[in-house]
């Protein structure tokens, strides 16, 4: 098979190109062929990505996280090319949701060499692609807050973005129309999960299915401050389903409203609400783990 390896040298703390070279070589090895496409920035990125495409491939490998991933997406999806991840970034929520090994290449590399191949659904934010988890509300503000924030690097940013939402942060008012049906929350965020998790493992839309052409849409309800850093925590298991400030619905369409309140897609900025998400069924072919029987 001719596959274009798509890098993000930023990814795998800067060792994106170390990485690249790593899976070219094991894939040469295994008798396939590789160009690599890397870009000065993302818009050259998806310039040469869509030569290369045009030029004749049977599938696209992204060494990078989720973020990396959403990049490509457009290019990948509801098309006869198979899409490969290998691990490099931060996130790498669909990863593990695919039982793509996150810290090690070769075992990466190894599933697409073994030709096992998934088909999952995508959610669509309106123009927009995205395989894990489209999040509005305290954790959007906390990214935009941590985007305009230059020091320091890393989680750590985030991390005190978040303190500081936090003692600003109160209710937001939403409006949601599920497959039609209007209700009105006020809650401290929703999510709408193609798949289960977001922000490198917090499993919001814990349950969530990449291939049931369902979303899971999430409301987190109204909780004191003290409380939602006590919830936090939960979401790296899942077992915050288990709060009564926890909503869940399962539909194929939601629109989203929140005064001043923007969306984020696989860690990646997307818009201001209103938006509306509709799944994609079977809209990506994978290389992944084999799904246990």
């Amino acid at each position: 098979m001719r596959f274009a390896i798509v890098v993000n040298p930023t990814s795998g703390k800067r060792h994106g190109e170390t990485i690249s070279a790593q899976a070219a070589e094991r894939l040469g090895n295994a008798g396939h062929s590789t160009i690599i496409v890397q870009g000065s920035d993302a818009a050259s990125a998806r310039d040469q990505l869509k030569l290369a495409i045009d030029a004749g491939l049977d599938g696209v490998l992204v060494v990078g996280g989720d973020g990396a991933l959403h990049g490509v997406l457009d290019h990948v999806a509801d098309s006869d090319l198979v899409f490969g991840l290998i691990p490099a970034g931060t996130g790498n929520d669909t990863a593990r949701s695919l039982g793509i090994p996150v810290k090690d290449v070769d075992a990466a590399v190894d599933l697409i060499i073994a030709g096992n191949v998934r088909t999952i659904d995508l959610a669509r934010a309106d123009e927009a692609y995205v395989a894990t988890v489209v999040a509005s509300g305290f954790d959007s503000k906390v990214n935009e807050r941590a985007n305009e924030m230059t020091w320091p690097r890393g989680n750590m940013r985030y991390n005190i973005a978040m303190i500081a939402e936090l003692r600003e942060f109160e209710p937001l008012p939403f409006t949601l129309v599920l497959d039609g049906k209007t209700i009105e929350r006020e809650a401290m965020l929703v999510a709408v999960g193609n798949g289960p998790s977001f922000g490198g493992g917090l499993r919001i839309c814990e349950g969530a299915k990449m291939d049931d052409g369902l979303l899971d849409v999430v409301v987190i309800n109204p909780v004191s401050k003290p409380k939602l850093l006590r919830v936090f925590p939960k979401l790296y298991k899942g077992t915050h389903i288990t709060l009564p400030e926890f909503e869940r619905h399962l539909v194929k369409e939601v629109t989203l409203s929140s005064p001043g309140i923007v969306a984020y897609g696989d860690g990646e900025r997307l818009g201001p609400l209103p938006m509306t998400t509709r799944i994609q069924p079977g809209a990506l072919r994978v290389f992944a783990a084999p799904v246990a029987t």
